[in-house]
């Protein structure tokens, strides 16, 4: 059986003395919590702090972003040999902010995807469809798209160590939520597109949701079979309402 990942991401939030009461809240609050996985992906100034508070904790790390660039005359870029110095195990890749403000077209994510896991580290991979695109009912076809261009590159293999995120781009910060029935409908695409590949890939793969996940929602979300926890944007943000959303994940 799947067990359930709930990530967090910080987005640009935070300082140290915010950090570290949200850090130690959430520690502190998951002692209880069981047969889920919890971890939260924090602003890169900030990768420090949370190694030295989450070390030795049930809590992973992680990074929003890494350069596809192993090292190099890359100013502002952070490769995954960075990232591993502090500790990561989870990094970002694809997500639809990056992919709609920063240019990361699918190849570009390919390579970060390829960059995480030659070095090591977990990637994340968000993939999801604009409200345009929905409304346009060629969700499946850019979902498609863009897992093609990581397995096109890589093999479904490479799915068997990395984690899927779906993230409907029109459900992320605007308090709308894709029903569970409509992410379950996109998730169980995803599982079936890899199982025509690779069934026991496909079973093994764990599929978030991210998209206005809150502590009321989350339940319910991820009581859907092919629902496997969240990417938690805004709410991470809240220790109560994070860790009430790890609560919704345990077995």
């Amino acid at each position: 059986m799947r067990e359930k990942l709930v990530a967090g991401n910080w987005k640009m939030h935070g300082s140290l003395a915010q950090n570290k009461a949200l850090l130690e809240a959430v520690s502190a609050g998951m002692a209880g919590v069981k047969g889920m996985k919890c971890a939260v992906c924090v602003p890169a100034p900030y990768l420090s702090q949370a190694q030295s508070l989450l070390q030795g904790s049930a809590i992973a790390w992680g990074a929003q972003n890494l350069s596809q660039h192993e090292k190099g005359a890359f100013t502002g870029e952070i490769s995954a040999a960075m990232l591993l110095d502090f500790g990561c195990k989870y990094v970002l890749v694809g997500h639809s902010e990056r992919r709609a403000m920063y240019g990361d077209d699918d190849v570009t994510v390919a390579m970060k995807f390829e960059a995480a896991q030659k070095a090591g580290l977990t990637p994340i991979l968000c993939v999801g469809e604009t409200l345009e695109e929905r409304e346009s009912g060629i969700t499946e076809a850019v979902v498609e798209r863009q897992l093609d261009a990581v397995t096109g590159r890589l093999g479904v293999a490479a799915l068997s160590k990395a984690i899927v995120a779906y993230e409907p781009v029109w459900a992320i910060g605007t308090g709308k939520t894709a029903s569970p029935e409509q992410a379950q409908a996109v998730h169980a695409f995803i599982r079936g597109k890899i199982a025509v590949q690779s069934k026991e890939i496909a079973d093994g793969l764990v599929i978030q949701y991210g998209g206005s996940v809150k502590g009321a929602n989350a339940a319910e979300l991820f009581s859907m079979p092919d629902i496997d926890g969240g990417l938690i944007g805004g709410a991470a943000l809240d220790a109560q309402e994070f860790l009430a959303i790890c609560r919704a994940a345990q077995r």
